[in-house]
């Protein structure tokens, strides 16, 4: 059985999770929706159809499954509408704006009996697969702590930094992927409480979000994490992790060593390296899309479809990372220490209303 594929967006993560379905030999993309310039992105991935409205793509009878790779706010209804048409669905990250959304969307896939895969590709990257086996196998001992880092200078799409369509800063853009590699470290156990320091520290002429976060989380069984992101660190794209046990420890950096130590003069394209220029020296990127684990989350994906494989990260698990995130943001305005469960976060349209609410 292949699964045909259609694509909701078609610019950063649009691009890369069509480069990575190059890579599922079960899987076909059949279908682009975006209003900006579908057309020009069908052609160049191979795509044989686009449209302006997504809801269009959701008619077509062949269609299996979509991608939503569109800006935030719009996540929850793409989602949504795709259950009732009756496709299965990946979301890219952060799931959705707010609680409510999560809620309505994994009611929606469950009653439509489709697959609702929340799109955390550092849960499939393999360097971090191999730092979690030689955690789960005992290699480090105890597991007592784990530090994601996911640093850049900013993004390249301007609704980014509206927080009126991204729900919030650096915490809610890149903040998701560290929290949610803590918890698949700790076999998805409970949060039981949040503390977070935010600020906007060069970037306040852009947004009213934070551009930098240091989260600190305390997991059930004694043990912690450190989630830091960054949009404000010049020089590139720093993303490692690193697990301590009290037999050891293990640090993956996704990008050094898979890199090509390069200069250039004039600069050269970076529609997938997440760099604010490619002028000097830069770290170039081999397979980036394979080192980040996207083609195997889609082909994880396509499996799950086939009834080969259960899925590794549900709508569930989106709704959790949010409800981490939300909490951080209350924790930085209250300067305090949050609890989860945060039964507050269902009060709040954005992630980052937390934060104001609190300063």
């Amino acid at each position: 059985m292949t699964v045909r594929v259609g694509i909701v967006g078609s610019q950063f993560v649009a691009n890369l999770h069509a480069e990575a379905f190059r890579f599922v030999p079960d899987a076909e993309m059949v279908a682009v929706a975006s209003p900006n310039n579908a057309r020009p992105f069908a052609q160049r991935h191979g795509i044989p159809n686009a449209f302006a409205d997504y809801r269009e793509l959701l008619k077509l009878p062949e269609l299996d499954a979509i991608t939503i790779a569109c800006p935030n706010d719009l996540h929850a209804q793409v989602a949504i509408d795709a259950a009732a048409a009756g496709k299965h669905v990946i979301c890219e990250k952060p799931m959705a704006l707010n609680l409510a959304e999560c809620d309505a969307m994994i009611e929606a896939c469950r009653k439509a009996g489709v697959l609702l895969l929340y799109a955390e590709e550092l849960l499939f990257a393999p360097k971090y697969v191999r730092a979690k086996t030689l955690a789960d196998e005992g290699a480090l001992g105890r597991v007592y702590y784990v530090r994601q880092l996911g640093c850049h200078y900013g993004p390249h799409a301007d609704w980014f930094w509206d927080v009126e369509r991204s729900g919030g800063g650096v915490l809610m853009d890149m903040g998701c992927h560290s929290i949610a590699f803590a918890r698949w470290v700790y076999g998805n156990a409970p949060i039981e409480s949040v503390y977070a320091e935010l600020g906007t520290f060069v970037h306040g002429d852009r947004t009213k979000g934070e551009d930098h976060s240091i989260v600190t989380l305390r997991f059930a069984g004694d043990r912690i994490a450190v989630a830091e992101n960054s949009w404000a660190r010049a020089g590139g794209v720093d993303d490692r992790a690193e697990i301590y046990g009290s037999d050891g420890l293990t640090v993956a950096d996704l990008l050094r060593g898979s890199s090509l130590t390069t200069y250039s003069s004039t600069g050269y394209g970076y529609a997938v390296e997440k760099a604010e220029t490619t002028q000097g020296w830069t770290f170039t990127m081999f397979e980036e899309t394979w080192n980040y684990g996207f083609p195997q989350e889609m082909e994880h994906f396509a499996r799950c479809i086939q009834g080969k494989e259960q899925l590794r990260s549900r709508g569930e698990d989106g709704r959790a990372v949010l409800e981490a995130i939300i909490a951080a943001y209350a924790s930085a305005g209250r300067g305090e220490r949050v609890r989860l469960p945060y039964a507050e976060a269902v009060e709040y349209k954005k992630p980052i209303d937390a934060w104001r609410a609190e300063q």
